[in-house]
């Protein structure tokens, strides 16, 4: 009797597992004060994935993750992880940063120049090894991504956060939010510089040509359209610059964040875009942390990746909150918000990933460093709620404070 199954059904298999642990883990342990289900999914996708489970168990491992299987898993998550970059571009308020000018690009800019710093320390300490640059990376590309990704805020992951904790629609929350957009964007740019291809450059000055010319045009389009056709053109729009971005060799990725950045902030209803949004999560984005975990592998060394993630992970941490402090003295903050500020924009999960999978991707690190990256981002993430909720607790005053402008 035949009994092998075929590739739906392995297909299916593989989304009963990918939806069924992180669930039972995060509702059964109660770990939402310490992991909330987007953490434990990241680290149920590491588990999952060859370095744990296919090292267990070889045999099941690869008769459910086949290739075939593999690749609808890919595409899923290829989609997943576009939508909701697009939405982090879409979220970010430019107008507000700019009213307070002052407070953000300060603020912003040492968050981010500091923890790069040391991030781009620890990576010219480690990439004196082999084991962490990619085939077709240069030395100084692994060093300013590797800093650029110890100094990276999760937007879209903060704003989960922020609404958790009851302070995204506070003055503190809003304020957080500015930062943490402000360095999106330089995340971004400086992801552009990384991957920029000298010999593809005609392509990719063509491409930012192209993208800024349509921007206009999409924008005008967006206020005659009624509110349920300007989704069908958003998702149009980022299909498009997705397309075009990578065929100009920078990367879908970098496409989806710009096409949800030009467009104007209340073009589509906030509820239903934070509905949207929730839906990507919960439904399509533990794919992409599977997807992820099938990448992590050991190949320096467990305790080489280990300790590589350790010594990223204290970098980014020292770097974040000597960055917010010195922020808070220069811009004479009460007592107590640097801290909380400071640990809300370590929030790093998804965005980090996502920038580190883009490296990968590219060959620039290695599948070693890329672990290290992630492990660093799960540990940074673990540590936001926790401690930011004890430090709420006792400066309950702060949360309605605002920030010399």
């Amino acid at each position: 009797m035949h009994t092998t199954m075929n590739t739906p059904e392995l297909f299916l298999i593989a989304m009963l597992i990918i939806l069924t642990v992180p669930w039972l883990v995060w509702r059964l342990g109660r770990t939402d004060t310490y992991a909330p289900l987007v953490v434990v999914q990241i680290v149920a996708g590491v588990l999952l994935g060859p370095g744990v489970l296919g090292a267990v168990f070889p045999v099941y491992y690869a008769t459910v993750f086949t290739p075939p299987v593999i690749g609808a898993l890919n595409g899923i998550a290829w989609w997943a992880v576009m939508l909701f970059v697009w939405i982090a571009g879409v979220e970010l308020d430019l107008k507000a940063a700019w009213r307070d000018r002052t407070d953000t690009v300060t603020t912003a800019s040492l968050a981010l120049i500091v923890p790069m710093a040391l991030g781009a320390g620890a990576a010219l300490f480690l990439t004196q090894w082999p084991g962490w640059i990619g085939t077709d990376g240069l030395r100084w590309q692994v060093i300013l991504g590797m800093g650029m990704a110890c100094a990276v805020t999760a937007l879209p992951i903060l704003v989960l956060f922020l609404d958790r904790l009851g302070i995204l629609r506070l003055p503190l929350g809003q304020r957080v939010l500015r930062y943490a957009s402000l360095d999106d964007i330089i995340i971004w740019a400086v992801l552009a510089l990384i991957l920029l291809d000298w010999e593809r450059v005609g392509r990719q000055g063509l491409f930012l040509v192209g993208f800024a010319l349509a921007s206009f045009a999409v924008r005008a389009l967006m206020r005659r359209l009624a509110a349920q056709d300007r989704w069908y053109l958003g998702l149009i729009w980022l299909a498009l610059c997705g397309f075009a971005a990578d065929w100009s060799g920078l990367h879908f990725m970098v496409g989806a964040f710009l096409s949800g950045a030009i467009i104007e902030p209340g073009s589509f209803d906030r509820r239903q875009m934070e509905s949207f949004r929730d839906t990507i999560v919960m439904a399509f984005m533990p794919v992409f942390f599977l997807s992820t975990g099938l990448r992590t592998e050991w190949g320096v060394g467990g305790l080489a990746v280990f300790g590589a993630a350790a010594l990223l992970l204290t970098a980014a941490i020292i770097g974040k909150l000597a960055g917010v402090h010195l922020a808070a003295r220069i811009l004479r903050w009460p007592k107590g918000e640097a801290g909380i500020i400071g640990w809300l924009l370590q929030t790093k999960a998804l965005i980090m990933i996502i920038f580190a999978s883009i490296l990968l991707d590219k060959a620039i690190i290695t599948n070693s460093a890329f672990t290290a990256l992630l492990l660093m981002a799960v540990g940074s993430t673990m540590l936001t709620i926790p401690l930011v909720t004890r430090m709420l607790k006792a400066p309950a005053e702060v949360r309605g404070s605002e920030a010399p402008g």
